[in-house]
């Protein structure tokens, strides 16, 4: 049974219960009040007989009572104290016994009901006493037939049932299509899911439906989210592949033609030996990259939680960009705050180390690389300014793509990494909470900085004997 029938089926039950209950209450309601109104008439009617008895029984009851002008539709019976009938209305049931029996001996007004000749009647019962002595002369018996309650109860109950039928009927209509109305988001998203599946295409999203903020809302956006993040690991996936494919091509050829070349030649020459060598650890740094890269887009990067003290990092960088950079480069650290954040600290290491790589291999000889860890507004700016080249203003949005290399012609013959360095760099500074922001001018150099949130800091001087560390 689909969830559309069970709603449906779940709302009619409850509507037909309320109506059900509605219409016993009103049935009783009913009853009740035409009852008491029987009753009190029939009170008011024995209050004014009782008046003209109040000395004791006449001896003609008929003359008495006909002054009285009564209902013609009440029944009356005069008991003497024994129980026998001293008089009765012609309306009366004839065999000369009382309405009710079980009554008589009364001292005060008692109602109760009675089936007389197959009618049902409300009996009164009440004792007749002379005045002034309360002596007991007799009882008086009045009753009132309930065709009228009974004939207003059938027409209730009739009308009720039709009108309830009539309503559930139509609320079952009205909850089937407000059930579906209410679901069609849930055929949508199951309508989506099963479009992606057949046509492979994550791109697709669901359109919103209602307010926002609904239990459908909700869905409708996670399930959203859902689908932007599947879109966003396969893509990551296909990327993967696409680049794992295109950038192992080149070290795979280079391989298979020394190895042709030592068949041929049946010699193994270390020329040959130190290319393949050369390629298989260019392809291992390459799948590493890749394989970092892929977690950090992915949000799986596994981060250590340390108070990292950057200035250190960069004393560490800088010895290591000293050993890297070539002759005719000079590698300096200009200002050097104190700084202290948390995170990984071989991360951020890696991260510095990029940027200073990428400067030193855009840097032409004579060229200049500085350092500078400056503490500004609760965050950390650690600078790494080239002189080099220098890039284009329309390239900086892409220099963070993998792979992406702005102009092999200006690089040093012999130099160029994987092309993921600044992009894992990227990542990682998004992973701590942190940025890398760019600044660069053709023919003057470049300035790439990483920011990141300080934990704490101390000091902002620029020690004499730091600030003018160069190689």
């Amino acid at each position: 049974m689909t969830l559309r029938a069970r709603l449906t089926i779940w709302y009619t039950a409850v509507l037909a219960s309320a109506v059900l209950l509605f219409g016993g209450t009103l049935y009783i309601v009913l009853n009740l009040g035409l009852t008491s109104q029987i009753e009190h008439n029939l009170e008011q009617t024995a209050d004014e007989i009782l008046e003209t008895l109040d000395e004791g029984l006449p001896q003609d009851v008929t003359i008495t009572l006909r002054a009285l002008d009564l209902s013609t539709a009440v029944m009356m019976q005069i008991l003497a104290p024994d129980g026998s009938v001293v008089w009765q209305s012609m309306n009366a049931p004839t065999g000369g016994r009382p309405l009710d029996p079980e009554r008589i001996g009364a001292d005060r007004n008692i109602f109760s009901s009675q089936t007389l000749e197959g009618i049902e009647y409300r009996v009164l019962t009440t004792p007749v006493l002379a005045v002034p002595t309360e002596q007991l002369v007799g009882y008086l018996q009045l009753g009132a037939s309930m065709e009228t309650v009974q004939r207003a109860n059938q027409t209730l109950a009739v009308g009720m049932a039709v009108g309830g039928v009539l309503v559930v009927v139509l609320a079952a209509i009205v909850g089937y299509m407000v059930a579906g109305a209410a679901l069609r988001p849930i055929d949508e998203i199951t309508e989506t899911a099963l479009s992606i599946t057949r046509a492979d295409d994550l791109s697709q999203r669901i359109p919103q439906m209602g307010p926002p903020m609904g239990e459908v809302g909700h869905l409708i956006q996670a399930f959203n989210e859902t689908l932007e993040l599947l879109e966003g690991l396969f893509e990551a996936q296909r990327r993967f592949m696409a680049d794992v494919s295109h950038e192992l091509r080149t070290p795979l050829t280079a391989i298979r033609g020394n190895v042709d070349l030592i068949r041929q030649t049946g010699v193994a020459d270390e020329e040959s030996l130190d290319a393949i060598t050369s390629e298989v650890e260019r392809m291992t740094r390459l799948v590493q990259d890749l394989l970092l890269l892929a977690r950090a887009e992915t949000g799986v990067l596994p981060l250590a939680q340390e108070n990292v003290e950057l200035d250190t990092i960069m004393l560490e960088v800088f010895r290591q960009a000293k050993v890297l950079a070539p002759e005719g480069v000079k590698v300096s650290i200009g200002r050097e705050d104190q700084a202290i954040v948390v995170g990984d600290p071989d991360r951020l290491k890696q991260v510095l180390l990029n940027l200073v790589a990428n400067a030193i291999e855009h840097t032409p000889v004579g060229g200049s690389v500085r350092l500078d860890l400056a503490c500004a507004d609760g965050e950390a700016h650690l600078r790494v300014t080239d002189t080099g080249a220098g890039i284009a203003e329309e390239e900086l949005p892409q220099i963070f793509e993998r792979f992406y290399r702005h102009d092999r012609s200006r690089l040093r013959k012999g130099d160029g990494g994987t092309g993921l360095g600044l992009s894992i760099a990227y990542w990682i500074a998004r992973a701590h909470g942190g940025r890398i922001e760019v600044e660069s001018e053709v023919g003057k150099g470049s300035t790439f900085t990483l920011v990141l949130p300080l934990k704490q800091k101390a000091g902002g001087a620029e020690p004499p004997d730091k600030a003018s560390t160069s190689a």
